[in-house]
């Protein structure tokens, strides 16, 4: 399990859309922009879906998620790994449709796919590029 960062919250803040890939039990990858997702703990992410058709069911098929995420002024971003569950009831289902209502957006999502972050990567330029965060030179 890896801590996000507050660095790592204030990135996701800034982004308009988080990159979510996802692969079959096969191995073929799929990739859409979200743009309904909150860091909701030190350790998950929680998206909303709205239309995750080949999403949810490579999430079926194969848990294992990355979620790409960068600020355009920062000029730099992360990357996030780890299983998905998918929920659609309970305390995080209600959340996102709260969150949803605050935000004045008429949608009924189907879902919320929750991520449990294992691994941290930092993209961006530099030396430090794609280096899992708790492996980065901090000095």
């Amino acid at each position: 399990m890896a801590k996000i960062t507050q660095d790592t919250k204030d990135i996701a803040e800034q982004a308009v859309t988080f990159i979510v890939a996802t692969a079959s039990k096969d191995g073929k990858p799929n990739g859409v922009p979200i743009g309904l997702t909150r860091i909701i703990s030190d350790d998950e992410i929680m998206l909303v879906d709205n239309f995750m058709h080949k999403t949810r069911q490579n999430i079926t098929e194969n848990p294992v998620v990355a979620i790409t995420f960068w600020a355009k002024e920062a000029r730099y971003g992360y990357q996030c790994k780890g299983p998905a569950r998918v929920e659609t009831a309970g305390k995080h289902f209600d959340e996102a449709i709260q969150w949803l209502r605050s935000t004045g957006r008429n949608l009924q999502p189907k879902a919320v796919v929750i991520v449990k972050v294992d691994e941290i990567y930092y993209v961006g330029a530099g030396k430090d590029s794609s280096i899992r965060l708790d492996q980065m030179d901090t000095e």
